[in-house]
């Protein structure tokens, strides 16, 4: 599970900044809001929601969870524990949360500008949050 975990995580990491780019690309030079851009954020939104899940599920048969169930206040004072054990997956939840509301309030928007916008900045915050908390000792 681990393991599934990690490679979809470059997956997400693609196809988000490929996401972002498009949205900056689209409000900068005041292209269309077309099919395809809908389809690029809809793709990035199902991609990220399929990596909560796997997260959530590897999470919760980690030895992180069990460590921090068993013995918290070690956890919280371990720097690289409590980075897997609460930091990554509390910022993960608000980094989908962020790309989740980007989504909804792109539907409301009437105008290009405003849905490529609204994407730049939610997706966009989503990307930074997640790139804050990416145990990247442990990635790469």
């Amino acid at each position: 599970m681990k393991e599934v975990h990690s490679y979809w995580a470059y997956l997400v990491l693609a196809i988000l900044i490929f996401a972002v780019v498009n949205a900056i690309i689209g409000l900068t030079q005041k292209k269309q809001f077309t099919d395809k851009d809908l389809r690029i954020g809809l793709f990035t939104l199902i991609v990220t929601h399929i990596q909560l899940l796997i997260g959530l599920a590897w999470y919760f048969m980690s030895p992180w969870f069990e460590a921090l169930t068993n013995d918290a206040s070690t956890v919280m004072k371990t720097k690289e524990v409590r980075l897997l054990a609460v930091e990554h997956p509390s910022m993960m939840i608000i980094a989908i949360i962020l790309i989740t509301i980007g989504w909804s309030k792109h539907k409301k928007k009437t105008t290009s500008e405003g849905k490529f916008k609204t994407f730049a900045i939610f997706y966009g915050l989503g990307l930074l949050v997640i790139l804050s908390r990416i145990p990247w000792s442990n990635w790469i």
